[in-house]
């Protein structure tokens, strides 16, 4: 009796798990919304849509997008994680980063060390509204000579302005994988750890969208950066 209700339990957290790795955060309109990039991989067999409100205008938000990647303004999730599963990388980045702010369709933007052959590319952007990264390279070396494991996913990050200097900001995933058992570990571990890394993902852009402008309203003394004003402490 016990063990059947640990494992009741047991199901329903993990279901619970998997409604949040597709879901969190994110109205019902924002999942049956078309986004940029829906397109690249019609038919998908996964597809997670998570949403969050800024309290910053998209301009504010943009650069923190441009500058993600492997060794660039790494993906903001908390610096525990950082440290943890990406030593490598070193933590994210707390500051706009000038170097990285100049991206543009058909860039790659590495998501691990060189010999990973791990990577994105950057498949549409349209900037301060939405940016759009694909990938086929997300497996682990040798399995696509070894096994013919194959994948293909996006990531589009999406700006609503809402016009009263906050933003709506949406985070959509959409992957296929192959052969049958690289598509069951896709479904059953990585969509609800997506949970966790998106849900991290989505305030750690928050908080430092957030911050910048709240330090521009401290701080009048403008750095001028592509085209953009930000606060002089950002560069420091």
């Amino acid at each position: 009796m016990r063990g059947g209700i640990v494992a009741a339990g047991a199901v329903a957290g993990y279901l619970t798990l998997q409604w949040l790795g597709r879901n969190y955060g994110a109205t019902r309109a924002e999942r049956q919304r078309r986004l940029p990039g829906d397109d690249l991989i019609r038919d998908a067999m996964a597809v997670t849509t998570h949403a969050t409100t800024i309290d910053a205008p998209p301009e504010r938000i943009w650069p923190w997008l441009v500058q993600v990647g492997w060794h660039r303004g790494a993906w903001y999730t908390a610096e525990w994680v950082d440290r943890l599963l990406f030593p490598a990388n070193g933590p994210s980045a707390d500051r706009i980063l000038p170097e990285f702010q100049h991206l543009a369709v058909g860039d790659h933007i590495p998501d691990g060390p060189p010999e990973a052959d791990c990577e994105f590319i950057v498949a549409q952007l349209e900037p301060e509204r939405h940016l759009v990264l694909y990938s086929e390279d997300h497996l682990p070396p040798g399995w696509k000579e070894r096994y013919g494991a194959w994948i293909n996913w996006t990531w589009v990050f999406v700006l609503d302005d809402l016009g009263d200097g906050r933003t709506r900001f949406i985070f959509r995933s959409r992957g296929r994988a192959g052969p049958a058992w690289v598509a069951a570990g896709y479904l059953l571990v990585i969509i609800p750890a997506d949970f966790g890394m998106s849900r991290q993902m989505l305030r750690g852009v928050k908080s430092r969208a957030e911050r910048t402008c709240g330090d521009r309203l401290r701080d009048h003394r403008p750095d001028v950066l592509g085209g953009e004003h930000f606060p002089a402490s950002l560069d420091a």
